[in-house]
């Protein structure tokens, strides 16, 4: 017999609204914060790729709400964002209206698939409630020094007429172009704010090692911060009242110096390039601003570079070195400057080699065939030959510092964070331009700064946001001064980097109390950290690294009690096409949910997704393992539909439950949800196999295990053994250890070595009636008969070997 699962999950989704089932409690000992990484409300709607993390949450939080936690488990929308504004420029709609339109689709979406999310605190980042917080704390972050204007060298697109983050650039043919459109993408200097993420990054490294994290995602982010100790050189030029500046961790071998590399950014280079090299700089220049930095670093590309015509002076050996510009060299980082060493450096040994540049080995090594990069003793240095790396580093800087030439300094990979964006659609920044040149906050009690409404959001043409387009909106008077708004907006991280508090401090669907008030911090306390937070490991130095960032930020304010958001971490894997590739819609291979539901059932496809392997794990769908999920939830309601029940246990069942409920339970706190799965079978074939009326209890409670998984159906069959009101909300059940003992054992019975029998015996059975047990099995005595016994050996609760001849 099978069940109608549209009939069934109609009625319960229903129920589930009108009883507001899974409304947030607070009454509870204990609490459990059960967040998934919210999704962009695109206009494509979820693929079943979407329902993998968000299923797992929701057995989580199901098992925890029935262990009688208080449970937070909700859901928003991530709803700034330049594919809006992007449909809405192609199409003449508002994004507000596109954005708002997408959001009803995923939320129908996601209530079809009968996930336990509190509707009521649901948000979105584009509601001007949400943005009025996100506009305070970048006051703060302002008012504490750590947000700034500087000019920074960007991706700039003509064609969408804004900057554009890393992530937002692609490389096609060897040029940057967007993601969005295919637009050509270059490097530009222009004014933009900057958080200063960097004045955090100790902290951020420090605060990683107490978090339940994966490891790589850990390491993702120490090697994104990129700590490293050294110091800053100064090389005088030659002829000039110019020096370079170079930072590196390896002044001990600063006799292997052969050339000093400018990143062709570097407000240097023009100053140093003589006129017979200053054409062939300037192509280089313009060349190198249509290459993304990971290229530009690629270690597999060939190095080029250009002579600048300039010399400096090594400060310890005096020698004049070449100074040339290379692209492999970037800006940001350090000083823009590098002192390379090709005889123990692989990419300078390339770009040497390369342009005949010379090669001093400073380190001992037999083999001059390449760099030698490993540790051996100092050599060709002078006072320094002989000497480790470490005590030839510190003589080099003590000397150095000495004729104030350098500088111990900690340096970090991690670059301040670019935080404007030439858009319409994000949020704007709650400050203003004076005449005088002073910048203004505006007065909190002002806030939030709403976009405004209009019908014209094209790009500027001045490389200002299409607000500049809006006169009447952007000059204003204040304090009887003449004053601008700015006109850039902020990047779509702005809003994800705090939503998690956002739910705490909702109220209604985006109805937030004041995140300053006593009772904002009482409900931080309650629930903060997150216990679970469940999303791609693409986000692992972008929106993680910046909501760590914002929460330590504040903490030091005193808004949050921790110092970190995330307690534990799991990235999902993706659910790939059924050909291994990745699901896309240009591919066409994108499979609808909603079509699955249709067929199959929200359960199979809740059901299916976390059976069909670990949670980490990318694996391809297969439509074969969806029937299979949806015949043995079939096979559940057979059985139980069939299921001749008593209140008197007869125990045979006491073992096999006992292990699942144990297991299950054990599993699921691990987000080993797949093999929580595999334990629910083995009761079910237990239950099958027995031809004695079943013990209702154990029934029950097998029930409430599946309502984590296959909520629909399991409602059902709660209120078809005869009970009333959710399954949702009855108690976890728990395991008796005392039943897990098992009172028998298997002996293995050996002749001379070789399997021949087993038999069951109550557990300490003697040697000796384990050796006469044994020799009454009817496959023991056919072996035996005639034969010499030359041995008998028995081990208690194992085994007994027979030797003959």
């Amino acid at each position: 017999m099978e069940f109608s699962h549209k009939a069934i999950e109609k009625k319960w989704q229903k129920f589930w609204e009108e009883n507001n089932t899974y409304k947030t409690t607070s009454n509870k000992e204990k609490k459990a914060y059960i967040l998934d990484m919210f999704p962009y409300p695109s206009g494509a709607g979820l693929h079943v790729g979407h329902p993998k993390g968000y299923t797992a949450t929701d057995v989580f939080a199901r098992m925890r709400r029935m262990q009688q936690y208080d449970v937070l488990h909700p859901i928003g929308w991530d709803a700034f964002g330049l594919p809006a504004e992007q449909y809405a420029l192609k199409t003449g709609n508002d994004p507000r209206e596109f954005t708002n339109k997408n959001i009803i689709t995923f939320k129908n979406q996601l209530k079809k698939l009968g996930l336990s999310y509190d509707y009521n605190k649901e948000v979105n980042t584009s509601n001007p409630n949400y943005y009025k917080i996100t506009q305070w704390i970048f006051q703060q972050l302002y008012k504490k020094g750590l947000a700034e204007i500087r000019e920074a060298n960007v991706n700039w697109c003509e064609g969408l007429g804004t900057v554009l983050a890393n992530e937002e650039v692609s490389l096609e043919n060897g040029k940057m172009v967007s993601e969005v459109g295919g637009f050509e993408v270059i490097k530009k200097p222009m004014k933009q704010w900057v958080l200063k993420i960097t004045e955090y990054a100790d902290r951020l490294l420090e605060g990683l090692d107490e978090l339940d994290w994966p490891s790589s995602v850990k390491e993702i982010q120490k090697n994104w911060i990129g700590r490293s100790e050294g110091a800053i050189i100064s090389f005088d030029v030659k002829n000039s009242d110019e020096k370079i500046a170079v930072f590196t961790t390896r002044a001990d071998t600063i006799y292997g110096v052969s050339y000093i590399v400018l990143a062709p950014e570097n407000n240097l280079v023009l100053k140093l390039t003589t006129k017979e090299n200053r054409e062939k700089i300037e192509e280089y220049i313009e060349i190198t601003k249509t290459k993304v930095d990971v290229e530009r670093q690629d270690d597999s590309k060939e190095k080029t570079g250009v002579f600048t015509g300039s010399y400096v002076i090594n400060p310890i050996s005096k020698e004049e070195i070449p100074v040339w510009v290379a692209d492999y060299v970037l800006n940001d980082y350090a000083t823009g400057a590098v002192m390379a060493v090709p005889a123990h450096d692989e990419r300078d040994w390339k770009f040497a080699t390369k342009y005949n540049l010379s090669l001093k080995y400073v380190l001992e090594t037999q083999d001059k065939t390449k760099a030698f990069v490993g540790e051996s003793p100092i050599v060709n240095s002078d006072f320094l030959n002989g000497l480790n790396r470490k005590q030839a580093i510190k003589l080099v800087i003590e000397k150095l510092e000495n004729e104030n030439k350098a500088e111990r300094k900690v340096n970090y990979k991690l670059r301040d964070w670019l935080f404007s964006r030439q858009r319409f659609y994000g949020e704007p920044f709650p400050v203003i331009f004076l005449e005088d040149g002073q910048i203004a906050l505006i007065d909190e009690k002002d806030l939030p700064l709403e976009l405004p409404k209009t019908d014209y959001i094209k790009p500027s043409g001045t490389g200002e946001s299409p607000l500049a387009n809006l006169t009447d909106w952007v000059n204003i008077t204040y304090k009887n001064q003449k004053a601008k708004r700015e006109t850039n907006t902020m990047p779509q991280w702005a809003g994800s980097c705090w939503y998690y508090l956002a739910y705490i401090l909702a109220t209604g669907p985006n109805e937030f109390m004041d995140i300053k008030s006593k009772e904002a911090m009482e409900l931080f306390k309650k629930w903060l950290p997150v216990d679970l937070y469940v999303g791609g490991q693409e986000h692992a130095v972008l929106h993680l690294l910046y909501a760590r960032f914002w929460h330590q930020v504040l903490f030091d304010l005193g808004v949050v009690p921790t110092k970190e958001p995330f307690q534990k971490l799991v990235n999902q894997g993706m659910i790939l096409a059924d050909n291994g590739e990745k699901m896309s819609k240009s591919k066409g291979n994108v499979i609808n949910p909603d079509d699955i539901i249709e067929s199959h059932g929200a359960d199979t496809l809740r059901l299916y997704e976390v059976f069909m392997g670990p949670i980490e794990a990318s694996l391809p769908w297969s439509y074969k393992g969806l029937d299979g999920a949806r015949k043995w939830l079939d096979r559940v309601y057979r059985m139980i539909d069939n299921l001749d029940l008593t209140n008197e246990n007869n125990h045979n069942l006491d073992y096999v439950y006992n292990d699942v409920v144990k297991k299950v339970t054990q599993m699921i706190e691990s987000c080993k949800f797949n093999t929580a799965v595999s334990q629910l079978m083995v009761f079910v074939n237990a239950v099958y196999k027995e031809k004695a009326p079943v013990y209702k209890e154990y029934i029950l409670n097998f029930i409430k295990m599946l309502s984590a998984y296959a909520p629909h159906l399991a409602e059902e069959l709660w209120v078809k053994t005869g009970n009333s009101g959710s399954v949702c909300l009855q108690t976890w059940p728990t395991y008796d250890e005392s039943k897990l003992l098992l009172s028998t054992v298997i002996i293995a019975v050996q002749i001379n070595g070789k399997l021949r029998a087993t038999f069951e015996i109550n557990k300490g059975t003697e040697k000796d009636e384990l050796i006469a047990l044994a020799k009454q099995l009817d496959n023991v005595k056919e072996q035996i008969r005639g034969k010499e016994i030359v041995k008998e050996i028995a081990v208690i609760d194992k085994i007994v070997n027979i030797v003959i001849k």
